[in-house]
């Protein structure tokens, strides 16, 4: 925390540092992806593994949907249902 104040002036060593972070996940990405190539094992069941993936992101995205219908319904619905009642009260 003391280092960041003492270089929060330092726009210049913070973007360097910056552009190095981001290469460095780049770097770690490259070579992620090179010892999973090499893996024979995920490559023989890549198959499997993208039909899982594919499964799991589909109902991840459903599941999503259908909570965001049934907040929406819950929250939303319900109050203006209720601010309706409320007005068609206070009508004279």
């Amino acid at each position: 925390m003391v280092i960041g104040y003492l270089l929060s002036n330092k726009k210049k060593l913070i973007t360097i540092s910056n552009k190095l972070v981001t290469l460095a996940i780049y770097l770690l990405l490259l070579f992620l992806g090179i010892s999973v190539g090499l893996n024979d094992t995920i490559i023989s069941e890549f198959k499997i593994i993208g039909f899982q993936a594919v499964i799991i992101t589909f109902g991840a995205t459903f599941g999503s949907v259908i909570l965001a219908y049934f907040v929406y319904r819950f929250f939303y619905m319900g109050n203006n249902k209720k601010l309706d009642n409320d007005s068609s009260t206070n009508k004279i």
